[in-house]
């Protein structure tokens, strides 16, 4: 066993072992050719197997790897004795091979003795039982002792790597929040949030105010009264629960920010990074990203079409998931450094419902889908099926007697086909989306329905634009918007004079605005306006809310849109126009003949306020009249398995359904992967506008 404290492990730094440039902080944003990736266990596998590994990974094209974010117990068995070994030679191997590494804290995963020693690094659940060790993410973001703990291992681990050639740059811990980890309601945390209340607000009754605690006699006395939001007879105070949540995510961001200072200090030239999740409710992405050079995240189409999706699941998205919610998340994590998937489905999966093998090319498909919408790294989890722990039923890119799974020579056409397309430019995209993690917090606590679903209602426009072949900005509503031709606002529920002031500057010089419903209902500390919805924006929308409700599926909702019938579903409005003119009306129920839609010319550009829940017809014409009106090219509209995107001067035609499809495109227009026909749940890659083709 070593105890090597000054990082005097030495990797060879032959430069024909790179023949790919490492990425770094420095150039992370530059143009990039796409790469395969893999993620590896070397602790999992007898050491004689390592080599085989490695020389397989390099045949199939692989090179990137990631390593190490759950080896906590096997890097310091023992309270400071550290043993490197192990992974010091892993580490050797992938870089004489030419592979660059990606190392992790490896935070996610406290040892045994370490919760042993120290029982109060666990988390609390709202009840008070604790969260025991024996499985993982155990542990509170605001425990003194584990951040202590944190900043020890990380710096041991960034001091031992920080001059070996071959690790590039690290992930911090791993998929913060998974399992339900981000909110901890332990004194640790009770404590915290005091502390956070007290810098967020003058005094106390500023925050009563904020909150309204008069509601039910919940006035507090001082900030020592404050306490996390632990199990209650009835629900609790709306606002508390906000602030709250935004609360444990600020803990997340600020322990993040921990970790990735401590790695710079190491090396400066490496990049630092975080796998976030897909559909993810309790983390907001924007703000841990402020402190990572660019975002990963982690892909699982055939799971999250199960388990995150309000749409049906047929067979094709049992087969290669649904493409809309996947690229939502691609678009989500995509900053202007771009975007790695760190995590790519491999083969059949263990934890959504039921386990499909996905369909023939699925997996070399998912890949393509991820380069088009901006990444430069599209990493596979895992290498081999694991023959122990809770992921024996997870598929790896190799069996786990050694021999290749499907997903391996999908994962090796895809670097063959990367190879080939060579450097790419990032994505350019003609139309903002909003998307605020607030209003979804804000609206999770008082959904005012069973059916009114966030990312549901998100995933309505944004299913609407891709279905029209549009390239999507996913932004803050903070974002600065000049430059978009068109924004989509699903809906702004909390909103302030400043978002308003913001959202009339960029209407008024010559922007188009489509706003969803349920906004501008409430004050940004979860309370009604002082005047009706949509508040702030009431000058920008043209109008008033007058009445809200929602709706179960088995009652009638229909409206005109332009003189149009469609349908709409979970939430209606009934608007009030004052300087907007009504394009939107009821046709069913008490709400019949009042409008429902509204349109209104402020400045240069105009605005669209849409007081319902649009179905998919609903939703296509309201988006193509944003588009036509913004001067955004777009696509016929497409087939429900089938999407195109495109990226520095290539289109991606798509195939989520197991049936063939034929694009028609321009006379001599050149196919870089595939041809005009492509197979069910295969992939082409064209030098054509979106607009200049036809699927049939």
């Amino acid at each position: 066993m070593t105890d090597d404290t000054d990082g005097d492990f030495q990797e060879h730094s032959d430069e024909a072992a790179h023949p790919t440039p490492a990425l770094t902080a420095s150039d992370a944003s530059a143009t990039a050719t796409p790469r395969i990736g893999v993620c590896y266990f070397p602790e999992h596998w007898p050491r004689e197997r390592w080599e085989t590994d490695v020389e397989q990974m390099a045949e199939a094209g692989i090179e990137v790897v990631r390593m190490a974010e759950f080896s906590w117990g096997r890097l310091e068995p023992e309270r400071g004795e550290f043993d490197f070994e192990w992974l010091d030679t892993a580490v050797s191997l992938l870089g004489d091979a030419g592979i660059d590494v990606v190392l992790c804290t490896p935070t996610a995963t406290p040892p045994k003795w370490l919760i042993d020693e120290y029982p109060e690094i666990l988390q609390a659940e709202p009840d008070g039982t604790t969260r025991e060790f024996g499985s993982r993410r155990h542990y509170c973001f605001n425990s003194p002792v584990y951040r202590e703990e944190s900043k020890r291992v990380a710096r041991r681990m960034a001091a031992h790597y920080a001059d070996v050639d071959a690790v590039v740059g690290w992930q911090t811990d791993n998929e913060y929040g998974c399992h339900h980890t981000v909110r901890c309601y332990c004194d640790d945390c009770a404590a915290a949030f005091r502390e956070w209340c007290r810098d967020r607000y003058e005094n106390v009754d500023d925050l009563n105010e904020t909150w309204g605690t008069t509601f039910w006699s919940q006035q507090y006395g001082s900030f020592a009264e404050l306490h996390p939001p632990r199990h209650t007879a009835a629900e609790h105070h709306p606002s508390r629960l906000l602030d709250y949540a935004r609360f444990a995510n600020a803990s997340v961001v600020d322990y993040n920010e921990m970790q990735a200072e401590i790695l710079r200090e190491a090396n400066d030239e490496w990049f630092v990074t975080h796998n976030f999740m897909g559909h993810f409710d309790t983390l907001d992405a924007f703000s841990v990203s402020e402190s990572l050079d660019f975002a990963t995240w982690d892909s699982y189409p055939t799971g999250f079409a199960q388990d995150r999706n309000t749409e049906s699941v047929t067979e094709d998205r049992l087969r290669a998931g649904d493409p809309d919610q996947v690229s939502l998340n691609h678009d989500l994590y995509r900053g202007p450094a771009g975007f790695w998937v760190m995590e790519q489905q491999p083969g059949d999966v263990n934890w959504p419902p039921h386990c499909p093998q996905p369909g023939e090319g699925a997996m070399r498909l998912w890949a393509h889908q991820a380069v088009a919408h901006g990444a430069n790294v599209v990493s596979y989890f895992r290498w081999r099926r694991c023959r122990q722990g809770q992921e024996q039923y997870h598929a790896g890119l190799r069996k786990h007697d050694g021999s290749p799974d499907r997903g391996y020579e999908d994962a090796a056409r895809a670097a063959t086909e990367f190879e080939s397309l060579g450097e790419l430019d990032g994505v350019d995209a003609p139309v903002a989306l909003t998307f605020s993690y607030d209003d979804l917090w804000a609206l999770a606590e008082q959904s005012h329905s069973p059916d009114f679903d966030y990312w549901g209602l998100v995933g309505a426009f944004y299913r609407a634009l891709r279905s029209r072949g549009v390239q999507v900005d996913v932004v803050e509503p903070t974002a600065d918007l000049d430059g978009y031709e068109a924004v989509v606002a699903p809906t702004l529920h909390l909103a302030d004079e400043s978002l308003a002031t913001r959202l009339e500057s960029y209407v008024d010089d010559g922007g188009y605005l489509l706003l969803g419903p349920r906004s501008g209902y409430k004050l940004p500390g979860n309370r009604l306006q002082s005047d009706l919805a949509p508040g702030p924006l009431a000058s920008l929308v043209g109008g008033h809310v007058d009445q809200h409700e929602s709706l179960p599926e088995s009652v009638e909702t229909t409206l005109t849109y332009r003189g149009d019938a469609y349908d709409y579903r979970t939430w209606a409005e009934w608007l009030r126009p004052e300087t907007a003119d009504a394009v939107g009306e009821y046709t069913s129920g008490t709400a019949g003949g009042r409008p429902a839609v509204l349109d209104h010319d402020v400045g240069d550009g105009s605005v669209t306020y849409c007081g319902v829940w649009p179905e998919p017809e609903l939703a296509d014409a309201l988006v193509t009249d944003l588009l036509d009106r913004g001067g955004v090219a777009y696509s016929d509209r497409l087939p429900e398995t089938v999407r195109v995107a495109a990226r520095d001067g290539h289109t991606w035609v798509l195939n989520f359904g197991g049936d063939p499809i034929e694009v028609d495109a321009p006379d001599g227009a050149e196919w870089h992967v595939g041809d005009a026909s492509i197979p069910g749940y295969g992939v082409g890659v064209v030098d054509a506008a979106v607009t200049d083709l036809s699927v049939q």
